[in-house]
């Protein structure tokens, strides 16, 4: 437990043979369960996920591959079944850093956010690690996704490491959140509408030896798609509960 909060973490994973080990065997200690989502590896990650013995590992296999979003929301599912009061996402990459997750679950463990998020982007030293073309593209897609998802104070959107509370993630519809590489605009959209208080948490870049799994121009494509659709149901969604709150005042008026 961490200060008295029963802690999970999602791992999903899609042939990442070469990280899975170290994740697991660097987890901190104050974790209750690790969520290990294998999204059917073809390299040997089986092999590496089998000569894991740590007994705080669920490992949940995909027969076939659905996406990352959909190996986060099969750890999410099973993280509300077995009422985890705070649920933390650590790639199988190797890219977040499991010494600094108590910082990223601090600000929902103590009541602070709803949600937080790694942020790689707030200070110059943690930028450094990252490579100018990915640092030029997240800066451009945090402005969008500002504007889609209506957190204007919010900065590295797509940063994966992120924690959220049991109440917060009861509420979502997850089968109906995206469930590709555009899950983590898609919940915020849906965190926004729920009124989620969401925070950001300082951290470096940490890039390895991984290999992207994205094509770059479908990635694009894909976002904007996504980003257009979101900020129009967000929009719409406003409007709705507005309209709803005037209702309810002229019905209680003497």
């Amino acid at each position: 437990m961490y200060r008295n909060k029963i802690i999970g973490v999602v791992v999903p994973a899609y042939n990442e043979a070469l990280f899975l080990g170290e994740v697991i065997s660097t987890m901190p200690d104050f974790v209750d369960r690790i969520y290990l989502i294998n999204d059917a590896s073809s390299d040997n990650s089986e092999e590496v996920i089998s000569a894991i013995s740590d007994p705080r590992l669920m490992v949940l296999t995909h027969q076939k591959r659905s996406g990352a979003g959909a190996a986060m929301l099969t750890g999410y599912k099973q993280a509300l079944i077995e009422n985890m009061d705070v649920v933390a996402i650590m790639a199988g990459d190797g890219q977040m850093d499991p010494a600094i997750l108590g910082l990223i679950i601090d600000p929902v463990v103590s009541g602070l956010a709803d949600y937080s998020k790694g942020n790689r982007l707030s200070l110059s030293e943690h930028r450094r690690g990252m490579p100018k073309w990915r640092l030029m593209g997240n800066v451009i897609l945090t402005f969008l996704i500002k504007v889609a998802s209506g957190y204007h104070d919010l900065e590295d959107p797509l940063n994966g490491y992120t924690a959220i509370s049991n109440k917060a993630l009861g509420r979502l519809a997850l089968d109906k959140i995206e469930k590709d590489y555009t899950f983590e605009l898609d919940l915020l959209v849906k965190l926004n509408a729920l009124g989620a208080t969401v925070l950001n948490v300082p951290m470096p870049s940490r890039y390895r030896d991984e290999k992207s799994k994205i094509t770059y121009f479908n990635f694009t494509v894909r976002m904007v798609s996504v980003l257009t659709k979101d900020y129009i149901w967000r929009i719409r969604q406003k409007t709705i509960r507005s309209n709803r709150s005037v209702n309810t005042n002229k019905k209680i008026r003497p």
